[in-house]
């Protein structure tokens, strides 16, 4: 059994002559961000593996998360500007060693992805948080696996 948390990145600001790469976190982000991550870990939501979009107000919304987590963090080009097949991809490139990975991405990409692969329709709000248990053994497997949504927070609302 495997675990995949699909974490969008939390709200960013847009400064003048500023590229949609660069983008930093808003003070209202950072927030969200603290708060999101401390609830997950104080539910126990375990996750061993963070994947991040390198565009800045993903990472450091990762990052902010990695500081109640203290785990690795890798960086993934496909998940900026993603598509369900991007996300798929860095599936299949997972070690079967992780069996709870988040990935931190952007919207439509990472609601469009979520509602692939789930029975629930949902838009993620910023610094939203859906975790899947995916049936399967080997990352490899994802594709055919069930998939079942265990939780959606949103951080307007907990």
């Amino acid at each position: 059994m495997k675990k995949l948390i699909l974490v969008r990145h939390a709200k960013s600001d847009w400064p003048e002559n500023t590229e949609d790469f660069d983008r930093p976190l808003a003070d209202k982000g950072l927030k969200e961000a603290l708060h999101m991550s401390r609830f997950m870990k104080d539910n126990n939501v375990s996750i061993d593996y963070f994947v991040s979009s390198p565009a800045v107000r993903a990472l450091n919304t990762c990052e902010i998360f990695n500081q109640a987590y203290k785990i690795n963090i890798l960086t993934d080009e496909k998940l900026y500007n993603p598509s369900e097949r991007n996300f798929e991809s860095v599936i299949y490139d997972l070690d079967d060693n992780h069996s709870s990975v988040a990935f931190f991405s952007h919207n439509n990409g990472i609601s469009n992805f979520a509602n692939s692969i789930s029975e629930d329709i949902f838009h993620f709000p910023t610094c939203g948080v859906a975790g899947f248990e995916i049936d399967c053994n080997s990352w490899s497997e994802f594709d055919g696996a069930k998939k079942k949504l265990l939780f959606f927070y949103d951080p307007g609302k907990i």
